[in-house]
C-alpha cells in the first residue's frame, strides 16, 4: 500500500499595495481659495498691527492738534522747535516712571524666575518619573490656564488683605502662582521630547533622578525654559489689573500702575502726546525682547507642541 503526499498548499500572496505618494514640498503646494482665504487675514492682520505700530511711534513725538489733525503723517511741530523729546521727558517727569521701572524691573524678574524654578521640577515629574496619576494631574494643570482670574479677583484681595499681603510681595506671590499652570504645561512638552536613553545611561553611571535632572535634562531643555522666560516676562510686564488692586504705595508702583494713574492727569490736561510717549515707554522694552529672541521663541513653542 503506497501513501501518496498531499500536494503542498498553495498560499495566496496579498497584493501589493501601491506605494503612498510623497508629500509635496511645503512651497510647491498649489493656492487653495481656503489657503488663499488664510494667508489673507493673516497678512491683513499683520498690517494693522503695524499700522498701529507706526501710528504709536508717530504719535508720541507729535502735539495734541497734530495726532488728531495728522493722525498718520510724520511728526513736525516739536521737531521744528528743537524739542523731539518733550512728550517723553514730559511722561518720564509726570508719570513717575523712574521709581516704576525699577520695581518692574525686580518684581517680574523674580516672579518670571521663581515661576520657572517650581515649574520645571514639576514638568519634569510629570513626565519623566512616571508618577502615579502624572496624567489627570497633567489635565489639571492645564485645567487651570482656562479659569480667568478675574472671576477670583475679589476673593484674592479679601485673603490677601487679611493677611496683610496686599503690596508688592503679595503681587509677587500671585504673579508666580498665576503663572505656573501655563509654564508647567509648556516645560512638558520639552521633556516629553528628550530621548529616554539618556535617562538610563545616566541611571547606570548612578546618577540619582535630582541629579539626572540638574545634570542632564535641564540643560537638554534650555530652550523651552528660555521660551518659558520670555513669555512670562512678557505677559507679567504688561499686566495691570493685580496691580491696579494690590498697589496702593504710589512709590512701588509697576509702569503699567503708573500709566493708568497718568492717563487720568494726562487727560485732563488734554497732553495726549505725552500720553502716548508713556504707553511707548511701558511697550516698547517687550516688544524689543520679542523681536530679539522672536526664532528662539516660535522653535521652542513649535518643538514642544510637535513631541
Amino acid at each position: 500500500m503506497t501513501v501518496t503526499d498531499a500536494p503542498a498548499r498553495v498560499v495566496a500572496k496579498p497584493p501589493r499595495k501601491v506605494p503612498r505618494k510623497p508629500r509635496p514640498a511645503p512651497g510647491s503646494r498649489k493656492l487653495s481659495p481656503l489657503r488663499l482665504l488664510g494667508s489673507v487675514i493673516v497678512w491683513a492682520f499683520t498690517a494693522g498691527n503695524v499700522l498701529v505700530l507706526y501710528w504709536l511711534l508717530t504719535a508720541s513725538f507729535k502735539t495734541p492738534v497734530e495726532i488728531f489733525t495728522k493722525p498718520f503723517a510724520l511728526p513736525y511741530q516739536w521737531f521744528h522747535v528743537g524739542k523731539p523729546f518733550r512728550n517723553f521727558i514730559y511722561a518720564w517727569n509726570n508719570a513717575g516712571f523712574g521709581d516704576a521701572v525699577l520695581t518692574t524691573v525686580v518684581l517680574v524678574g523674580l516672579a518670571t524666575v521663581a515661576t520657572v524654578a517650581v515649574s520645571a521640577p514639576c514638568a519634569y515629574a510629570l513626565t519623566r518619573l512616571g508618577v502615579r496619576g502624572s496624567g489627570p494631574m497633567t489635565n489639571v494643570v492645564a485645567i487651570g490656564m482656562g479659569v480667568p482670574f478675574q472671576t477670583v479677583i475679589i476673593p484674592l484681595f479679601v485673603t490677601m488683605s487679611k493677611a496683610h499681603l496686599d503690596n508688592e510681595y503679595g503681587l509677587f506671590l500671585l504673579y508666580v502662582a498665576l503663572s505656573i499652570p501655563f509654564t508647567v504645561f509648556l516645560l512638558t512638552g520639552f521633556f516629553r521630547s528628550l530621548p529616554d536613553e539618556l535617562e538610563e545611561a545616566a541611571s547606570l553611571d548612578g546618577a540619582s533622578p535630582t541629579r539626572t535632572f540638574f545634570s542632564v535634562m535641564l540643560p537638554l531643555a534650555r530652550g523651552g525654559l528660555i521660551t518659558a522666560l520670555t513669555l512670562n516676562a512678557i505677559g507679567l510686564w504688561n499686566e495691570t489689573l493685580l496691580a491696579i488692586v494690590f498697589l496702593k504705595d504710589q512709590a512701588h508702583f509697576t509702569l503699567s500702575r503708573a500709566l493708568f494713574t497718568f492717563y487720568g492727569a494726562a487727560s485732563y490736561q488734554s497732553e495726549y502726546g505725552g500720553l502716548i510717549a508713556g504707553v511707548a515707554i511701558v511697550v516698547l522694552p517687550m516688544l524689543v525682547l520679542y523681536l530679539v529672541l522672536a526664532r528662539r521663541i516660535i522653535t521652542g513653542l513649535t518643538l514642544g507642541a510637535g513631541k
